[in-house]
């Protein structure tokens, strides 16, 4: 016990805090009975962790100067975008740094999505205020985090916070608490989850450009405004899934080499944030902006570079192609001259995989073939035993840290204001109506408390996930990069708020079977437009996309890769008509 100490005759005249009632209720939590010559003084013991709890109670919050908002940038002023035809947005803003370090993202706007913090805007996380904070209105973060530093340090353009998936636990789009977020190629379909907003967004500029590309007339006010950029977030697909329903591309990093810091996490292992574009261009510009070491999070680790050694992966990918080009390579017969591109086999036959989805990743390894990279299909067992070793690694984790935004056991810096209360009936009718995987999530924690062999279990799947990393590890000492579809089912239609939660949670089963692995290895992988495929009900034509997965801390071959397979066309352009 620290502080100051009390002897045992004066521990008895110290005013009681904790009474013997309330001590006996804890020791009963534990099916324990303390003997009575003993109650007393474990009573003091508690009194007086009451008081040391008390005496930080009373401290202010401590806002640290490294995430503080730059004095230039204020006063920042928000507003409600309207109309805001595919509810992508959240708050607008529009918040520059008047003298930035440099000019990479001049010009460009970014949107963040909704549980990122941006100074003097009000942050959602998907949610009703009363989840997020016990309260009945949004925080309003006093700090900016790591990413929206960056991109004001680099001359971007903060437009606002994308609306997200209630507590960034859907892979689909319409579990937000304002709404379903609609997809910009088709309304009513989903824009996939949980940075939906940010994938819609992006999207917008996306479709305005393929439209004007290809001849077809505006449809502006059908979409409404767009974004040039976003900052998604990613625990088993929340960057890749969005980017692949909506056609644009999306990475999410190596874990640690964009910093976390001033985001609501979930689970720390698999907690990632990364860029959301609309070309991969913006995308190796956007990634050399915001990655490297921070000093606060966590995630960082000793390979995560620092801020003055992160690869430029923009003059990296510029670089690829001017030397390709010098060798009279870079054609649609030669520009994979030089890559060993594996296909995971077993990322063709996880369940329910879409017919449509098989076609486009087959024609996608094709033109790999076709640009001259040598292509191999590569047996990672492994792979199908991914999703159950991320599940029983981290939801327990994540209903008792994430949804109580409670700090991991390393030093960080927690989201201030965030406060959710424990489940209760109240909120359980609003996550049962909107979101009922977030309650299944708190069931399937308590579940597996539960079992005797519950903490033996995460123990045993945080094993397991090294394995699962090596088997990627060997596979990538045979090839640059490995490939597999992103989403499992094509796009689906949103249901209705009064749906049974059967017909809510039947879309979304195995979405991220070939996503969330990557979350606990920690390996790049980027989603990139691959296709069309028919919509899983209706007639419309939706994107597909493949997925690219490279080395830990190798983002630069998964950007080459890309940049070579585009060469044979792009993926948007493999346009056959409705």
């Amino acid at each position: 016990m620290c502080g100051k100490r009390i002897d045992h005759a004066e521990w008895r005249l110290t005013k009681s805090i904790v009474d013997i009632e309330r001590l006996r209720a804890v020791a009963a939590k534990h099916n324990v009975k303390i003997p009575d010559d003993e109650e007393d003084y474990y009573r003091h013991l508690l009194n007086g962790l009451d008081a040391t709890a008390q005496q930080v109670a009373d401290l202010p919050e401590y806002e640290d100067p490294r995430l503080q908002i730059e004095p230039e940038t204020l006063p920042r002023q928000w507003f409600k975008q309207k109309p805001n035809p595919l509810n992508g947005w959240s708050h607008r803003a529009e918040i520059k740094l008047p003298s930035p370090k440099d000019k990479r993202l001049d010009n460009r706007t970014v949107a963040f999505k909704d549980n990122v913090s941006i100074g003097g805007v009000p942050l959602t996380g998907g949610t009703t205020p009363e989840i997020l904070t016990g309260k009945s209105e949004y925080p309003v973060p006093k700090i900016d985090a790591v990413v929206v530093k960056r991109v004001l340090e680099a001359a971007g353009t903060v437009s606002g916070s994308a609306n997200c998936e209630h507590l960034s636990m859907s892979p689909l789009s319409f579990t937000s608490f304002t709404g379903p977020i609609h997809n910009p190629w088709a309304r009513g379909y989903t824009t996939g989850g949980s940075s939906s907003g940010c994938a819609a967004l992006v999207g917008i500029n996306q479709v305005k450009e393929w439209r004007k590309r290809h001849g077809l007339p505006p449809i502006d006010e059908e979409l409404g405004e767009g974004v040039d950029m976003a900052i998604g977030g990613d625990q088993g697909g929340s960057i890749r899934l969005p980017s692949a329903y909506a056609g644009i591309y999306g990475m999410k990093p190596t874990h640690g080499l964009v910093p976390y810091s001033g985001i609501l996490s979930l689970f720390p292992m698999i907690d990632h944030t990364g860029p959301m574009t609309t070309n991969l261009e913006d995308l190796a510009t956007l990634l050399g902006v915001v990655a490297g070491y921070d000093g606060i999070d966590p995630r960082c680790t000793p390979e995560t570079p620092l801020r003055e050694k992160v690869p430029d992966y923009s003059a990296q990918l510029a670089s690829f192609k001017q030397t390709k080009q010098a060798a009279g390579e870079w054609t649609t017969s030669a520009a994979g001259k030089g890559l060993r591109i594996g296909v995971i086999t077993e990322s063709l036959a996880v369940p329910n995989l879409s017919p449509e989805i098989f076609k486009v990743i087959q024609e996608a390894i094709s033109q790999f073939e076709s640009i001259g990279a040598s292509v191999s299909h590569i047996s990672i067992p492994e792979h199908l035993l991914g999703p159950s070793i991320w599940t029983i690694a981290t939801r327990a984790g994540i209903a008792s840290l994430g949804m109580r935004n409670m700090p991991p056991p390393l030093l960080c810096y927690p989201c201030p204001d965030i406060t959710p209360p424990a489940l209760s009936q109240s909120s359980f009718d609003i996550l049962d109506r909107h979101n009922p995987a977030s309650a299944n999530m708190v069931f399937n924690a308590t579940l597996l408390q539960e079992r005797p062999d519950g903490a033996s279990l995460a123990a045993k799947a945080m094993m397991h996930v090294h394995e699962l990393r090596a088997a990627y590890d060997r596979a990538l000492t045979e090839v640059d990069v490995l490939i597999t579809p992103v989403i499992t089912r094509m796009h689906s239609q949103h249901p209705s708020l009064d749906a049974k939660v059967e017909d809510k949670m039947k879309p979304a089963i195995g979405s991220t079977l070939n996503t969330c692995q990557f979350n606990v290895t920690g390996h790049p992988a980027l989603s990139m437009p691959a296709g069309w495929g028919k919509a899983e009900d209706g007639d419309a034509k939706m994107p597909v996309a493949m997925q690219i997965i490279g080395k830990r801390f190798d983002e630069e071959s998964v950007i080459k890769a890309a940049a070579a397979w585009e060469v044979g066309g792009l993926g948007l352009d493999k346009w056959d008509g409705r």
